[in-house]
C-alpha cells in the first residue's frame, strides 16, 4: 500500500497540478491539516474537490488555520478522522486536529488538557495496526523545533504515541520541523508545507513500513 501525506497546503490550489502524478500514484491520501488558509466550509470543500481530481481516496483532519466549519465539511464528506478511526484495506487511520495555542490568534486551538481528553476518547476505539495523523507534532522531536533546542510540541500527543505505538505519526504545523524522527517504534514525519511542494510517501507491506521518505514536486 502506498500512502501520500500532505500538510500545510494553506489553500494554495495553484500548486496542486504539480502534485498530480504523486497524488495519482497513491492508494490513499492523508491530509494533516491547515488545508486552507483561515478558510471556512466552502474553502475546505474547494481544496478537497481539487485534490479529488487526482485521487478519490482521501482521509483528512484540519489544522489551527482551518475554521471549525471546515472540519464540519470533512465530516459531512465522510473523510474526516478527527478523534476517530477509519479503516482502509486492513490499516486504520486515526486523527487529531488543531494545535496548541499559537503566538497569534488562530481559529482551531486546544490546550494540553483538551488534547488529553480527545485522545483518551480516541484510545477507547483503537485498532492496530494504525497510523496517527496529528496536525500538532509531539513534544521533543525534530518535528516540533521552531529553533535549535526550542520544542513546542504536545506532551499529550507524545504520551499517546508512547502508550499506543502507531506505525507512523504524520504531522505538520511547525514549518521549520521538517524531517523524520522516532518515538519508540513509531516513526514521526513532518514533510514540510505542501504549499512549498513538500509531501511524505509511505509504503506499507504486510503491516510493516517498507519505505518512508520526504519528497518535493
Amino acid at each position: 500500500m502506498k500512502i501520500i501525506a500532505l500538510t500545510d497546503l494553506h489553500g494554495r490550489l495553484n500548486i496542486l497540478p504539480r502534485f498530480g502524478p504523486v497524488l495519482s500514484s497513491a492508494d490513499i491520501l492523508l491530509l494533516a491539516g491547515d488545508n486552507t488558509h483561515f478558510g471556512h466550509f466552502k474553502d475546505m470543500q474547494a481544496v478537497i474537490q481539487h485534490i479529488r481530481k487526482y485521487n478519490e481516496n482521501i482521509l483528512a483532519i484540519s489544522g489551527n488555520c482551518d475554521y471549525p466549519d471546515g472540519e464540519q465539511y470533512l465530516g459531512e464528506a465522510g473523510i474526516g478522522i478527527n478523534c476517530r478511526m477509519k479503516e482502509f484495506r486492513g490499516l486504520y487511520m486515526a486523527g487529531m486536529s488543531g494545535s496548541l495555542p499559537c503566538p497569534g490568534t488562530t481559529p482551531h486551538e486546544y490546550s494540553e488538557d483538551e488534547f488529553r481528553i480527545h485522545l483518551g476518547a480516541l484510545a477507547e476505539d483503537l485498532k492496530h495496526p494504525f497510523i496517527l495523523v496529528a496536525h500538532q507534532p509531539p513534544f521533543n522531536t525534530s518535528n516540533d523545533q521552531v529553533s535549535p533546542g526550542t520544542h513546542v510540541g504536545s506532551t499529550a500527543i507524545r504520551t499517546f504515541i508512547e502508550e499506543f505505538s502507531p506505525l507512523v505519526c504524520f504531522t505538520g504545523h511547525i514549518h521549520e520541523g521538517v524531517g523524520i524522527d522516532a518515538i519508540g517504534m513509531t516513526k514521526v514525519i513532518n514533510p514540510g508545507p505542501a504549499r512549498d511542494g513538500k509531501y511524505a510517501s509511505l509504503i506499507i507491506e504486510n503491516g510493516m513500513i517498507r519505505d518512508l521518505t520526504i519528497g518535493n514536486v
